[in-house]
């Protein structure tokens, strides 16, 4: 504990950088919604605030790494923190991507499946949003972070159980939908379940960090 608080502008860095992921991840939803609801502007709008939001992000993070090595804080856990902050980024860069993807290749999502895609966005979107406060629990109290790591473990399990229910009414539920728009949207849904497994990803890294610093 007293090591991370020699290390205060550092954790700061970290608590802002969490926030842009957390802040990443609100916009992935709205963009879903709006991609489904057909509002383009919104849409085109959200667009650019993740790219702008990503940005930040990656030179927190840069910054972060900086402050870690140029003035040797944190030696014990810098390498744990360091590939910590690497998987997040990767978070955050599937949430953007993700979004450019629907711009790019404007998938035809059937209003059959348009609640289950929001509902899937949402519940992989939930288990980044309760890996946040675990992140933020393990600079002050490491015994807690089991506790709330929990979550992000059963939101990502559901996050996969939709999935396949919307793959299965892809394949074999929808009338009509030609076998390359089938192929579409399960890529699509894989898409989204994926930031779900990044989370998850994440919340094995900091069970394994929250260990070391227990014992």
């Amino acid at each position: 504990m007293a090591l991370f608080k020699s290390s205060k502008s550092v954790i700061r860095d970290i608590e802002e950088y969490i926030d842009k992921i957390d802040q990443g991840g609100l916009l992935f939803k709205k963009g879903i919604v709006d991609y489904l609801d057909e509002r383009e502007k919104s849409f085109q709008d959200v667009l650019l605030s993740i790219r702008k939001e990503e940005g930040k992000a990656d030179t927190l993070r840069r910054k972060i790494e900086n402050e870690l090595y140029l003035h040797s804080l944190l030696p014990e856990h810098r390498g744990d923190l360091m590939r910590l902050l690497e998987k997040m980024d990767d978070i955050m860069d599937l949430m953007k991507e993700n979004l450019y993807q629907f711009d790019v290749e404007e998938p035809t999502v059937p209003e059959e499946i348009h609640d289950d895609f929001k509902r899937l966005a949402d519940l992989s979107i939930s288990a980044v949003e309760e890996l946040l406060p675990a992140v933020r629990v393990y600079f002050t109290d490491p015994k807690a972070v089991k506790d709330r790591l929990h979550r992000v473990y059963f939101y990502e399990k559901e996050t996969d159980k939709l999935a396949l229910e919307i793959k299965r009414s892809i394949f074999k539920k929808i009338p009509n939908l030609r076998q390359s728009q089938k192929i579409h949207l399960r890529y699509f849904t894989l898409h989204i379940e994926n930031v779900s497994d990044a989370a998850e990803v994440v919340a094995d890294i900091l069970t394994i960090m929250a260990i070391k610093r227990i014992q």
